[in-house]
């Protein structure tokens, strides 16, 4: 019997599962140690509100995208990636109108990051997908 599905080892299917343990980690920093993660993302925890909505904010950010992405990967699920994908280059496209609009500092490495992550589970939620979806 062939199939056209991926193989459940296949690198795509791989490099999706280290992102979404990644991102579930950073998620997981914000939960329980606030102030390293903030350090992580190149800010200062802050106090009272601030400190709230860093720790709800960021952390829902990173715990659903990271959940998704390992949902995703199971098989019939793929579609499922897209939903992260388009967060997560979204918050590219919002670092870029900061440095344009609001003098934000460039964060060219993050930007960077945030692209190929999308990229990669753009193609995920394509090449993962049922066959019939391809």
């Amino acid at each position: 019997m062939t199939t056209d599905a991926p193989p459940a080892r296949s690198p795509l299917r791989i490099a999706t599962v280290a992102l979404g343990a990644f991102f579930t980690l950073q998620a997981l920093g914000w939960i329980f140690t606030p102030a390293r993660a903030a350090a992580r993302l190149g800010m200062p925890l802050l106090d009272g509100v601030g400190r709230s909505t860093q720790a709800g904010d960021f952390g829902a950010f990173f715990l659903v995208a990271g959940v998704i992405m390992l949902v995703g990967t199971r098989p019939g699920r793929a579609h499922l990636l897209y939903f992260p994908a388009l967060l997560i280059g979204t918050a590219a496209i919002l670092r870029i109108w900061a440095w344009l609009v609001h003098g934000a500092a460039f964060a060219g490495l993050f930007i960077i990051v945030e692209l190929i992550t999308a990229g990669v589970l753009m193609r995920a939620a394509r090449e993962l997908g049922e066959p019939s979806a391809r």
